[in-house]
């Protein structure tokens, strides 16, 4: 049926399953003659067995989706794949999705894959519209497509950073619809950003003909990301929307998947893809996903809410106890942000030895924001940059409840978090102490000269 089992299969089912697929490979025939230059011919036995022999790839030359008929297992695991990860995408709540496809490539490369397909429908356009998100591989997948990103910074309410739509629409005024590649949005972001208003730029991007690709990066954890990415969908225009297997599915880090409401543009950028492309990616997912079942990713993803449930409220008892507070970000439901403002006052250098700290003791994934960094990336200087604005009003700390998290790791992670910031407020009064009697004996010999 092309979907994902209900429930997950045992290890011995799933290898039987590959080696029946790897067997309909021409380079596993007993009786095979290869005289071409592409025969799936492997040096090393280790190399063989962690492939599966599945060593063809997916895809022919000029489309990646396409069959290789020299290679019957490995196209039937290719589009098997694609079957089940769009079942998983529909379970998770874009219900209306109708064509995707695994990419070995990590997100940024798959967003440039959609813009250079834009190129051909839009051959005038050279800016995208790009809502503010500071995070390296997104806006690189705009100047590598050669396109200019048009930066909209976010504006603040409460503590949230969220998207200017007005400036938008006046920026699209500006430059003129016809001029316009894409309106590039995101949903998964580190707080105190939040996910971009997807249904008013979906209806933007209807009312003036202008495609729209989503960054939706880790959002398939995530119903309320899947949600937004339904509803812009129902109510304006989004062409596609792209997400990473490795955050959203735990396996390495080397895929992502391209999905869309318009079958044939979905069809279109797999066959601007250049060349045959590694099975690996699409082997790894499909074995987790087989091994998960749409059972055991459903409780997975339920354990994460619940995760983030536990994570926000024990953050805010620590933030507490060293007077800071929880920023206040619901509209993010995977990232959350606690202030760093006394350490900050206390030393400038204090917020970003603390990241170190953590980073010594074991904890990975926490972000550490100073006030005021200032980053050059592919020529654009970003003011703020990490903290999505150029002047966001405190220094934080964040920290994500992402799948797979486990209750530990939240405990431990606050342990340490604790430990971590009475070291780091201790030593900040320390130098402070020391710069304080410093700057009075300096007084008084002026004073005495």
């Amino acid at each position: 049926k092309g979907k994902c089992p209900e429930d997950g299969w045992d290890e011995s089912t799933i290898e039987l399953f590959l080696h029946e697929l790897a067997i309909m490979d021409s380079n596993n025939f007993l009786g095979n003659c290869g005289v071409g230059e592409r025969e799936g011919r492997v040096a090393s036995g280790l190399v063989a067995r962690r492939h599966y022999r599945l060593i063809h790839g997916i895809g022919r030359s000029g489309d990646i989706s396409a069959v290789q008929p020299k290679a019957a297992g490995s196209s039937l695991l290719n589009k098997l794949t694609n079957s089940v990860v769009m079942d998983i995408l529909k379970l998770a709540g874009v219900r209306t999705v109708t064509n995707c496809f695994v990419v070995p490539m990590a997100t940024g490369m798959s967003l440039t894959l959609c813009f250079l397909t834009l190129r051909h429908k839009r051959p005038k356009a050279k800016y995208i519209i790009w809502p503010r998100i500071d995070q390296k591989s997104c806006f690189k997948s705009m100047i590598t497509a050669g396109f200019e990103p048009v930066v909209i910074e976010n504006v603040l309410e409460g503590d949230e950073l969220r998207t200017d739509v007005e400036a938008v629409e006046a920026k699209i005024k500006a430059l003129g619809a016809e001029n316009i590649l894409c309106v590039h949005s995101t949903t998964s972001c580190f707080a105190p950003r939040v996910p971009d208003r997807l249904e008013e730029l979906a209806m933007i991007c209807a009312n003036y003909d202008i495609p729209h690709i989503v960054n939706n990066a880790y959002g398939v954890q995530s119903s309320k990301c899947m949600h937004l990415i339904q509803q812009g969908a129902r109510v304006g225009r989004i062409d596609a929307f792209v997400q990473s297997l490795d955050k959203n599915f735990m396996v390495p880090v080397g895929g992502a998947i391209i999905a869309g409401f318009n079958e044939s543009f979905i069809q279109e950028i797999s066959k601007m893809y250049p060349g045959r492309a590694s099975a690996s990616p699409s082997l790894d997912v499909l074995i987790t996903l087989l091994s998960l079942g749409a059972s055991g990713y459903k409780q997975l993803l339920k354990e994460r809410k619940e995760m983030f449930v536990y994570l926000s409220s024990e953050l805010k008892k620590l933030a507490d106890i060293h007077n800071e507070r929880l920023l206040d970000t619901p509209h993010n439901p995977i990232s959350l942000a606690m202030s760093l403002k006394n350490l900050d006052e206390n030393n400038d250098a204090a917020v970003t030895q603390l990241g170190s700290m953590l980073f010594t003791r074991q904890v990975s994934g926490a972000r550490v924001v100073p006030c005021g960094s200032v980053q050059t990336v592919n020529n654009y200087t970003f003011k703020g940059f990490m903290s999505h604005t150029n002047d966001y009003p405190c220094a934080y700390l964040n920290a994500a409840s992402a799948i797979g998290i486990k209750k530990q790791d939240v405990d431990v992670f606050l342990k340490r978090l604790d430990k971590c910031l009475k070291t780091s407020r201790k030593e900040a009064k320390k130098e402070k102490s020391v710069n304080e009697i410093s700057n009075s004996n300096t007084g008084t010999e002026r004073l005495e000269d």
